[in-house]
Parts: C-alpha cells; sequence; structure tokens
C-alpha cells in the first residue's frame, strides 16, 4: 500500500514538473514536448531524480493509450472542412510519403550503423511518419498562423500518416522474427490495417453521435466520458479485427467532432484537458525509458541518420507530390521542414524490445536521439522559417475571451459569455450596429457590477462581458463580431450562410464581416435588395454582389424582414 502511495505521488510531482517546464516553451523556444521529454530524463535512473524505470512493455501500453486520446481530440477539433480540402494530398503523404522517406532513411540507416538491410528499413520505418502529437501542439501553441490549406495538410497528414509506419514496422518484424514472407502476406496486412481501421472508425463514429444524443443521462458530466469511451472502443474493436485502431479513433473523433451533439462543447474542453495530461504522461514516461549515457554513445551516428531524414528523406518523398497539386515553392519548403518526429517514433521503437530483436537497443537509442534533434530543430525554428518564406498571417478572427456558461439540454442553443477586448470591434458600437445572425439573443451585459439591460440603443465598451443565445451554426459567425480587429473578407466567412435581419445597413456588414457590397453604406438590406431586384423581390429571389450571394429568405408584407448571405460554393440548409 505504501508503495502505491509512493507511486500516485511520484506521478504527481513529474505531471506537475511536465505541466511547470511548458511554462519555459516560449522562453527558450522550445516544444512543450522536447521539455516533456526532458523532464523524463532528467527524473530517470541516469538523471538527477534517480526513478528506475525498465519496463518498455507498460511504457508501450502507457504511450500506445496516450497517443489514442492525443489522435481522438485531434479528430475532435479538425473540420470536415479541412479534410475536405487537403485529403487527397495528405493521403498520398500519409501512405506513398511515409514508404519513400522509410525507405531512403532506412538505407541511410544500415550504412552508417552497419545494419542487415531489413534492420536498417525497420528503423526507418519506425521514424517514417510525422508525429500528430508533435504538430498539433506546435502549429496551436507556437503563436503563428499560417493559411488554412497549410495548415490542414500539415495536421490531416501527421494524423493519418501512423497508421502507414506502425504497418511498415510491425510487418518487417514479422519478417525479421517470424520469416514472414515479402509480398502478398505484407498487401493483406495493409489492406487490413486500412480497411478495417476505416470502416470501425466511421462505423463507430455515427454509432456514438446517435446514441449520444438520444440517451438521457442522469449527470452532465457523464457525456464527455462516453464520448471518450465510444473513441475508445472504436481504437478497441479496430485492433481487435486486424485494423488500425489509430486510424479508427481518428477518424471517428473527426465524425463526432464535426456532429451536433448535447454538451458539445464542454466535451471540447474534457478532450483538450485530457489530451494535455496524455501528451505529459507519454513524454515523460518515455524519458524515464532512457538513458542519457546511451544516447551519447550513438549521437553521431543518430545525427548522420537526423540529417538524411530531415534534408534528403523528407523532401523527396514531399516536393513531387505537393507540386502535383498545385503547391508552390515556399509552402512545399515549410511543409518539408514541418516533419516533426515525436512519440509515436519512440513508441514504435520499443516494438523491437518486445520482440527481443538483437540490435533492439541500438535502433530505440538512435530513433531517441532522431526525434531530440527533429523536435528542437524543426520545432523551434518553424516560426522562424514560416516567417522568412513569407507563409505567416494575421491572427484570425477569434473573440477576446469565450466562456462556454452551459448547454440548453434538448435545446439546440449554447449559453456563451463574450469578453469584449481592448481592440474589439464591437466596442464603441451600438448593439442595433452589430448585424449580428438573425436568431442570436443578447439576454445581458455585465460592466463591471452593473447589470445593463441590452437594447439596440446600448453602446458596448472594451470590458463588457455579454451573455449571448446562440444556435451552434451561428457561433463562428458571432465569433467574427465580438473579435479584435482583423482584416477578414468573404472568403475568410464560415461554409455556411449567414442571415441577418433586413433592417441592418450595408456598412454594419461591411464592419462585422469585412463584407463590401459597393453600394450606399447608409442603404438597409431591405432598401438595397429592393433597389437590385426592383419587381423580382420574392422569397428565394437571389444577387451576387462583391463575392457573395444575397438571397431573400422571408418578408412581412411588402418589407425583407431575413437576408441570406453566403459565398457562391455554399450548400444552403434550409431552416438554417
Amino acid at each position: 500500500m505504501f508503495a502505491i502511495d509512493k507511486l500516485i505521488l511520484l506521478a504527481a510531482i513529474l505531471v506537475l514538473l511536465g505541466i511547470l517546464s511548458s511554462k519555459l516553451s516560449a522562453r527558450l523556444g522550445l516544444p512543450v514536448l522536447v521539455l516533456f521529454l526532458i523532464t523524463g530524463i532528467l527524473a530517470g535512473e541516469g538523471g538527477i531524480g534517480g526513478v528506475a524505470f525498465d519496463n518498455p512493455v507498460a511504457a508501450h501500453a502507457m504511450g500506445t493509450l496516450a497517443l489514442a486520446l492525443i489522435l481522438f481530440d485531434g479528430g475532435l477539433q479538425t473540420p470536415i472542412s479541412s479534410v475536405k480540402l487537403v485529403w487527397k494530398p495528405s493521403s498520398v503523404l500519409a501512405t506513398i510519403g511515409v514508404m519513400v522517406t522509410a525507405a531512403i532513411t532506412g538505407l541511410a540507416a544500415a550504412w552508417v550503423l552497419d545494419l542487415p538491410l531489413l534492420e536498417g528499413l525497420l528503423l526507418g520505418a519506425i521514424v517514417g511518419s510525422t508525429d500528430a502529437a508533435a504538430v498539433f501542439s506546435l502549429l496551436r501553441n507556437a503563436g503563428i498562423y499560417i493559411n488554412k490549406r497549410l495548415k490542414s495538410i500539415l495536421e490531416i497528414e501527421s494524423a493519418s500518416n501512423d497508421p502507414m509506419a506502425i504497418f511498415l514496422t510491425v510487418g518487417l518484424l514479422e519478417v525479421l522474427v517470424n520469416d514472414l514472407p515479402l509480398g502478398f502476406s505484407l498487401l493483406q496486412l495493409f489492406v487490413m490495417q486500412m480497411g478495417i481501421g476505416a470502416a470501425v472508425g466511421l462505423a463507430v463514429g455515427w454509432a456514438a453521435i446517435h446514441v449520444i444524443n438520444r440517451i438521457q443521462l442522469g449527470a452532465s458530466g457523464l457525456y464527455p466520458v462516453m464520448v471518450a469511451a465510444c473513441g475508445l472502443a472504436a481504437f478497441g474493436l479496430a485492433a481487435n479485427l486486424g485494423g488500425s485502431g489509430f486510424l479508427a479513433i481518428f477518424l471517428a473523433g473527426v465524425l463526432i467532432g464535426n456532429s451536433r451533439f448535447v454538451f458539445q462543447r464542454s466535451t471540447f474542453l474534457f478532450h483538450d484537458g485530457l489530451a494535455w495530461f496524455s501528451q505529459i504522461t507519454m513524454f515523460v514516461v518515455l524519458g524515464l525509458l532512457v538513458n542519457p549515457a546511451s544516447l551519447l554513445e550513438v549521437w553521431k551516428e543518430g545525427l548522420m541518420i537526423a540529417l538524411v531524414l530531415v534534408f534528403i528523406a523528407r523532401p523527396i518523398a514531399v516536393v513531387p507530390v505537393l507540386q502535383f497539386f498545385g503547391f508552390n515553392a515556399r509552402e512545399i519548403t515549410l511543409v518539408s521542414w514541418v516533419g516533426l518526429r515525436g512519440s509515436v517514433p519512440i513508441i514504435l521503437a520499443i516494438f523491437p524490445l518486445i520482440y527481443d530483436l538483437p540490435g533492439a537497443p541500438l535502433i530505440f537509442n538512435v530513433v531517441f536521439f532522431v526525434v531530440l534533434i527533429s523536435a528542437t530543430v524543426q520545432g523551434s525554428t518553424l516560426p522562424m522559417v514560416a516567417r522568412k518564406l513569407g507563409l505567416t498571417e494575421k491572427p484570425p478572427a477569434t473573440p477576446a475571451a469565450t466562456l462556454e456558461i452551459t448547454a440548453l439540454g434538448d435545446v439546440d442553443a449554447e449559453i456563451v459569455e463574450y469578453t469584449l477586448g481592448e481592440h474589439s470591434k464591437a466596442a464603441g458600437r451600438l448593439l442595433s450596429q452589430l448585424a449580428l445572425p438573425e436568431s442570436v439573443v443578447i439576454a445581458m451585459i455585465v460592466r463591471n457590477t452593473e447589470v445593463i439591460p441590452p437594447r439596440g440603443s446600448t453602446r458596448l465598451y472594451a470590458g463588457d462581458s455579454l451573455f449571448v443565445v446562440i444556435k451552434p451554426e451561428t457561433r463562428a459567425f458571432v465569433d467574427y463580431v465580438f473579435s479584435d480587429a482583423a482584416e477578414i473578407g468573404a472568403s475568410d466567412l464560415p461554409d455556411q450562410e449567414l442571415r441577418v435581419k433586413g433592417s441592418n445597413r450595408v456598412k454594419h456588414l461591411l464592419h462585422s464581416y469585412g463584407l463590401d457590397l459597393g453600394t450606399d453604406p447608409e442603404l438597409t438590406l431591405d432598401q438595397f435588395l429592393r433597389q437590385e431586384l426592383g419587381d423580382q423581390v420574392t422569397e428565394g429571389a437571389e444577387i451576387f454582389r462583391g463575392e457573395v450571394i444575397l438571397s431573400v429568405r422571408s418578408m412581412l408584407q411588402n418589407r425583407i424582414t431575413t437576408v441570406g448571405i453566403r459565398r457562391p460554393e455554399t450548400e444552403v440548409i434550409e431552416g438554417a
């Protein structure tokens, strides 16, 4: 009992040290995952902590669970629009790209380490994939902003290429240890891994949404736990059927995250925290597993392999694929550089130890060194490289602060608190000038300690807190209205139709959403559409102006009461 108490205390101390080390990330310019790894190394038997941990099986089990939860959270936060945008180049990079990277790196490893060819290729397969946890963490916490397509391909590729690396690693181990013949058997294993993983992930994701929205649980806190259980069910079911559990849990996350279900925002917050806890635990445990002295023994060989991986293998795998899909040279350079290696290679490097492969310790130490070099050098230089390439953009239009108060059970709405920042576009304006979506209701305004009843004539100021009732599909538009000033336009708007009152003026649309209709700014939308349509003013009538389509959505007698605004490619959902 005493040993368990000590273990719990030790685990808590290590996690807290990992969290505190993340505060140094921005100051030192290092990705947080490197600091988590360093925390584990320093706490280990070869470090100042002296914690003895030499259990590859336990580390592999913990790492697999943590990685599954990280991928699930990544799926929940991946908009389906991002997947549609880059699924073709991402799928090629996640399969053929990994094979090319693994082959080139493997050949170099066999020569540098004087290993048999298959063992060298095994090392190449282990480091062949970019790491989702590293890429997600870096892109979301590095303080830089890149365009949607570039960010999407980096995230989708990193989340979807793990199954290929796992397949290559397991397949080569089967060949080395169990004499599995090359050829058809490996092809069959690949089809099973990918096919079963994808089918199970989509099926479990679809079923989870239907169950979550129909079941009535006594406590709201059970819904995030239920979502997590559904994700883990997708992983476990796919793995037990011979498929890729990692692909299954990611696809289940994408399907669930892009559907509507009760207590959605609180569920996302729960899984974000769970993913961070998983990252810290995983990297600290993997750090405990390595002996710093053994890394020094292989630093020359590890550095040579890392250089081949970063400057030869990754670019050769990336350049022709992205050129074919129309990416420019600067974008290709950035994608080539952001080939971060992280937890996946270290977890896969444990496989040879479990299989008792003769060269397993050497492979593990070299892989660990390569990951440290990749994460440290590539991760810390990403902001600088993106700026040098001219690929950084202004911060997206997001509100200064938001806090979900609650989800209203079966009602398809949320109560959200917005706190206006000093440079918020809404600060200094009347409520009637905000051009909020038609269905939005301002329930209350709090200024200092005073509660102010919301009226159209109420003027807002920086520091005001607004409690807003919104429908989920309109939230992105409301975020724009209450965001800090940013240069936005029609191309930046969400992929839904915005519906506003016909009494809103043209100038209000320009200020709130960056929509320039090229007409008298003092006109109301009702007046503008009447002027443009003439005698053709009927419900459903449309005109194209300033990169958007304006539609008459509802009328009262001869007055246009609701106007729909959308980009030409946006699908119209009736009743939205």
